[in-house]
């Protein structure tokens, strides 16, 4: 699935895995911040979350690790959108 296909969703999450002054500094419209550092710890709630799940960071290596911990603990349909602007643009566009 495209990201393109992914936000065109409505029941796209946007989860954000910056730190919360990151986050505060911008970040994608309806998104969540959920810092990487507890992702393992907030598995539970990902699962509950509606899905497919797109994880954003700066760059997009914290958001691989965070699909990455999520895929490896059972969460599915999780993926890896990388830096959060370019996602962003992404979005607006659609």
């Amino acid at each position: 699935m495209s990201l393109q296909e992914l936000l065109a969703n409505e029941a796209t999450t946007i989860v954000d895995v910056r730190e919360p002054y990151e986050f505060a500094e911008g970040h994608i419209d309806g998104s969540i911040n959920i810092p990487l550092n507890t992702v393992q710890n907030r598995v539970e709630e990902f699962q509950q979350m509606s899905k497919p799940l797109v994880m954003v960071c700066l760059s997009g290596g914290r958001s691989g690790m965070a699909t990455a911990i999520l895929k490896a603990r059972g969460v599915e349909n999780v993926y890896n959108g990388g830096g959060w602007a370019q996602v962003n643009q992404v979005k607006v566009a659609i």
